[in-house]
């Protein structure tokens, strides 16, 4: 039998990253095993039959404020400038979102500077004085009107729950401006995998030290592995069979098509608050840079709770179930849990990256991020 000094469940952001630096930095033998038959997690992308680069999992854009972060994943790509910008339909009218001052004035057929949108907010604006739930962010910042016509039913349809249940985390994702910037992230590094997210993955897991086990259910074949540490980034309470109940995640179904024209859209992505089923519609050559004059691929998002998880749903009571199978993943020896289903948080791809590096500075016994992201330790 073969020995493993790690192996790893899971192929996306959490395990590639750890086990790349693993395997190149510390010379360990390790296994990477996912139920899916390919790597890349849910930022898995391919070219589909009409040859458009489209992302399976729906649309994943890379932003990050770490220079460590970026930097450490420009050893397995070079990038797209790419600034991500969002349109929601709302009463017949494409808008920019996050709110800014052209999605107020374009609505209410105002004239608004930005100091008198500012001015308007405070008006307008709900005084809450314990901000707790999604609702009480956006109403404190913009009133309710703006709350009702953007985010509370598009909410509903995402989460299954209207934003009055839901923790602050979510909606305080979004910004609020009152000047025109109308790109959906303001970070510092906003860029695409120049060859798309796949690509890179594989550069990332392409080591002799590295053995992929794709479309493999890590729980049938564990008996019949033999490692030193485990990593695991799957669900945590299907790590422990649910001892405690299952923790809630929402789930997504995608519709790819692909239309006979160029463009469909004038920007990546269109939510659509408060019409039809599905959240939103994104348009993958907008992201990618792709061209191609005759045809472009679309892909509709319905949410769901029944499926693959894709978001763990902050509520309180989500929250007090997790506290409850963090302590038992704390007990654990050699186990370590990552990643956004391993530690059942809501987090962005770069997030995901930091916290896998952060592990692996701890299983090393590193001094800085900036060291294990650019490879300057020593190894033990």
């Amino acid at each position: 039998m073969q020995q493993y000094d790690f192996a790893i469940v899971g192929a996306g952001y959490a395990g590639s990253v750890l086990a790349e630096r693993l395997a190149s930095q510390s010379g360990k033998k390790v296994l990477v095993i996912d139920k899916r038959p390919h790597i890349g997690g849910n930022a898995y992308d391919y070219y589909n039959e009409d040859g458009i680069l489209i992302h399976l999992y729906g649309p994943h854009i890379f932003h990050t404020n770490s220079p460590e972060v970026f930097g450490y994943l420009s050893n397995f790509t070079e990038w797209r400038p790419y600034e991500h910008r969002v349109l929601a339909s709302v009463e017949g009218q494409l808008l920019p979102i996050p709110i800014n001052l052209d999605t107020v004035n374009k609505l209410y057929g105002k004239n608004f500077t930005s100091e008198e949108l500012a001015e308007y907010f405070k008006t307008v604006g709900e005084p809450v004085d314990d901000i707790k739930t999604s609702e009480d962010v956006v109403v404190s910042q913009v009133g309710r009107d703006l709350y009702e016509k953007f985010f509370k039913n598009y909410t509903k349809k995402q989460w299954g729950v209207y934003p009055s249940e839901l923790d602050k985390s979510v909606t305080s994702r979004i910004p609020t401006r009152t000047n025109q910037d109308d790109r959906y992230f303001g970070d510092q590094f906003q860029s695409m995998p120049l060859h798309g997210f796949t690509k890179m993955f594989e550069k990332m897991v392409d080591h002799p030290n590295i053995t992929l086990m794709l479309g493999t259910d890590f729980k049938e074949v564990k008996d019949n592995l033999s490692y030193d540490q485990l990593i695991y980034t799957g669900p945590v309470d299907e790590y422990f069979d649910h001892c405690f109940g299952k923790l809630p995640y929402r789930s997504l179904h995608f519709e790819h098509k692909t239309l006979n024209e160029e463009w469909h859209q004038p920007v990546a992505v269109v939510n659509y608050p408060n019409d039809n089923a599905y959240t939103r519609i994104t348009e993958y050559k907008h992201l990618t840079g792709q061209e191609h004059p005759t045809k472009t691929s679309i892909t509709f998002e319905y949410p769901q709770s029944e499926g693959d998880p894709y978001y763990p749903v902050p509520m309180p009571e989500n929250a007090e179930l997790y506290r409850k199978y963090k302590q038992l993943a704390d007990q654990q020896e050699n186990v370590h849990f990552v990643g956004r289903l391993g530690t059942y948080r809501y987090y962005n791809m770069d997030q995901v990256v930091a916290q896998a590096l952060t592990l692996y500075k701890k299983i090393v016994g590193a001094d800085s991020l900036a060291d294990v992201a650019a490879g300057k330790i020593e190894t033990k």
